[in-house]
């Protein structure tokens, strides 16, 4: 989890329910469902951050003003609470490089690599006609999808819809929410709102990550190169020179 002040846990229970006009038990209930994730004093009382806060406004507002029922509640808390756990992993990633950068510098011969491809989900294929076949549903259907921005295909040079395998797995994912679960439109908007939001932040963190790898790289390359004597000057011994 992010280790800003926001995920640190500081209300008891009673202190939060009030902030968010709930009963304590229902706080609990939404705690078994794992809805929300409150941290425990080294006494095992809960205490909420306010992270935990914002979540349960969040779970209040689907219910009571967009009227998304549980289940639709369950998938939108799953993906914000992957986004916070993504920046997470990012934070923990990027200490992970930092502390490769201080090994290079030591062991100057070995580089780091850069991995610059592109996730092949993403690349558009299919046309609308296909991609309605793969996921059994009617063009037209696809077409309020994107109107209503629960998907967003790409196009071609000629403007022709085309879809990814990311957009499959999306609109597989809207048929399960709507047929099996029973969300409604307004829940659908929400949870597929996250998931464009989350992969958009994984690709702007892995992005992140490369352009970090390659100024790395950059750096370690151009210290290579150095004649011997700049190189033991960046280092320094800490010893001052003989001045007469």
């Amino acid at each position: 989890m992010p280790s800003d002040a926001k995920n640190r846990p500081v209300y008891v229970i009673s202190v939060a329910a009030e902030l968010v006009d709930m009963h304590p038990q229902t706080l609990r209930l939404y705690e078994r469902k794992g809805l929300i994730r409150p941290g425990r004093s080294s006494g095992k009382t809960r205490l909420y951050s306010e992270r935990d806060i914002e979540h349960l406004r969040e779970i209040r507002r689907l219910t009571q003003e967009l009227g998304v029922n549980l289940a639709g509640v369950e998938e939108v808390m799953r993906l914000q609470h992957e986004l916070d756990d993504m920046q997470g992993e990012f934070e923990a990633e990027i200490e992970r490089i930092e502390s490769e950068l201080r090994e290079q510098a030591q062991r100057p011969d070995a580089l780091p690599g850069v991995d610059g491809r592109i996730d092949p989900r993403d690349r558009p294929v299919y046309v609308i006609s296909i991609a309605a076949e793969l996921v059994d549903m009617h063009p037209q259907t696809l077409r309020l999808y994107e109107r209503k921005q629960l998907i967003r295909p790409g196009r071609s040079s000629g403007k022709t819809r085309l879809y990814s395998e990311r957009d499959i797995e999306h609109l597989r994912e809207i048929r399960r929410l709507t047929q099996e679960l029973g969300v409604n439109l307004a829940g659908v908007e929400e949870i597929m709102r996250l998931r464009h939001q989350l992969d958009s932040t994984r690709a702007g963190l892995e992005s992140n990550v490369r352009r970090i790898q390659e100024d790395i790289t950059e750096r370690m390359t151009k210290w290579r190169t150095l004649p011997q004597g700049d190189v033991d000057g960046l280092h320094g011994d800490g010893e001052d020179s003989d001045q007469d």
